[in-house]
């Protein structure tokens, strides 16, 4: 019998594959690191921050001439309108926060504005329930308006993002200077060696940290470099913790501790104003925590972290407190270290909560020198620069109008930062408190530059086009 002839398979073989695919990196902004990494990471964003959160409501109770205890209560108030509004950016609600590693602390760009309004409401605690109405109606218009800022991101190309971002990082460098300095210039020994020396000793183990340690010691160097300068500092008997005695375990007034809110038009109309001020410092802040994140920011993230900064202004009017804003340290602290997860950011703002709640906690923060706090800041604020610089090199800066906006708008930018006279001689408070903010100056200069070259039609162009039309015109 005649085998079979075998006859090839009426199927061809299917073509191999390859290797598999590799699965999509994880989402770093998304991480969970182990507890006490979140722990010990979130304290160091606190420590950044402290500072300038603290400041904001002393200088407001000192424009005010308020008590003792009411100025420690509005400390505590403050840290945990600080919590809140963190809480409400990072982990968020629905159609409520930005999802992204963002430190909100206290704004001192209110400052002037709310002793205004306190004064002309009786000056002391009987202004209060006036400053307290202006800061829950404009925490309100702000939610309702948040979708027509956000209408603004396409006059935010990398152009005027860079530009902002640059010049928030100088404008700071003075208050980081200032820090060092011991904090205070009116005081017999700022600028002394012994300040210098602290700043340095806290600057020099930040940076022998990123040279020689990996891991998790190089991100946490900013808190070890702050522990390090507060123990030198304590041995040198610069450092001064009699105050973690007289504070208590647990305090914090009461919601409209003093009265119902009272809704002055013109007070209210005055925080309105600042809040946009705030709110278009913030979208530029916004733009670089979504940079150095790999997590570009649109229109509707605008939206929902303007609502969060909403919201979070009412809370704080009605947990007697102020307005707050992005923390530029902060910022700069998250490229230094490049951990974005926005967990322990959110971790950082379950600290400040507990040091609102617990004074005594929080006066043990509040121990940290001067000058330890300047040693930090001044490598976080100048690498807020750095990462302004970084944006700007995604626009064409080779066109010349590109090189004069960018120019301009640090040139005008950092006049209040060079002579902050300059506010007291303008006739009205609202322009007062424009150029009292370098940041907010060239802020505008750098959207107005933008729209000027690149969105108004230009007349040169225009006639260019029209010869051209008759041209054609001529040629059929």
């Amino acid at each position: 019998m005649r085998q079979a002839q075998e006859h090839p398979t009426d199927h061809p073989a299917a073509p191999d594959p390859g290797p598999a695919p590799l699965p999509p990196a994880p989402d770093p902004v998304e991480a969970v690191p182990a507890w006490w990494r979140i722990a010990v990471l979130g304290l160091q964003h606190v420590l950044a921050f402290y500072a300038g959160a603290v400041v904001m409501p002393l200088l407001v109770a000192e424009g005010l001439g308020l008590g003792p205890a009411d100025t420690a209560a509005l400390v505590n108030t403050a840290l945990v309108a600080c919590g809140i509004a963190t809480l409400l950016q990072t982990v968020g609600l629905p159609g409520i926060g930005v999802r992204l590693p963002v430190v909100q602390g206290m704004s001192t760009a209110a400052v002037p504005s709310l002793v205004s309004v306190g004064a002309a409401a009786g000056g002391a605690e009987a202004g209060l329930p006036t400053v307290f109405g202006a800061v829950i109606a404009a925490g309100a218009v702000l939610f309702l308006v948040a979708p027509l800022f956000s209408r603004l991101v396409r006059f935010f190309p990398p152009l005027v993002t860079g530009t902002i971002v640059t010049i928030v990082g100088v404008t700071l460098m003075g208050v980081a200077a200032r820090q060092v300095g011991g904090g205070d210039p009116g005081a017999a020994g700022f600028g002394t060696p012994v300040h210098l020396g602290l700043a340095a000793v806290t600057l020099g183990v930040i940076l022998l940290l990123h040279r020689f340690a990996r891991g998790f010691l190089a991100s946490v160097a900013v808190l070890l470099g702050l522990v390090a300068g507060t123990l030198v500092a304590a041995f040198a008997g610069r450092a001064d913790f009699s105050r973690i005695g007289d504070a208590g375990w647990l305090g914090l007034q009461a919601p409209l501790h003093h009265g119902a809110p009272r809704f002055d038009v013109m007070a209210v109309l005055a925080i309105v104003l600042v809040m946009v001020i705030i709110a278009v410092e913030s979208i530029g802040q916004f733009f670089a925590v979504g940079e150095i994140a790999g997590r570009p920011v649109g229109e509707r993230d605008i939206t929902r972290a303007l609502r969060a900064d909403g919201a979070a202004t009412v809370l704080a009017g009605l947990l007697n407190s102020f307005p707050a804003t992005v923390y530029s340290q902060n910022v700069g602290l998250l490229r230094l270290t490049g951990v974005v997860s926005r967990w322990i950011v959110a971790a950082s703002g379950v600290i400040m909560l507990v040091l609102g709640l617990v004074p005594k906690v929080g006066a043990v923060v509040a121990a940290l020198p001067p000058a330890v706090l300047g040693g930090a800041t001044l490598l976080l604020f100048s690498t807020i620069t750095v990462v302004g610089v970084q944006i700007l090199l995604k626009a064409d800066l080779g066109d010349a109008r590109n090189t004069v906006l960018v120019a301009a708008s640090l040139g005008v930018g950092f006049l209040p930062t060079a002579y902050p006279e300059f506010a007291e001689h303008l006739p009205s408070r609202q322009l007062q408190a424009l150029f009292e903010s370098g940041i907010m100056l060239g802020t505008l200069t750098a959207v107005a530059l933008n729209l000027f070259f690149h969105h108004l039609p230009s007349p040169v162009a225009a006639r260019r086009t029209s010869r051209g039309q008759r041209l054609n015109c001529q040629e059929k």
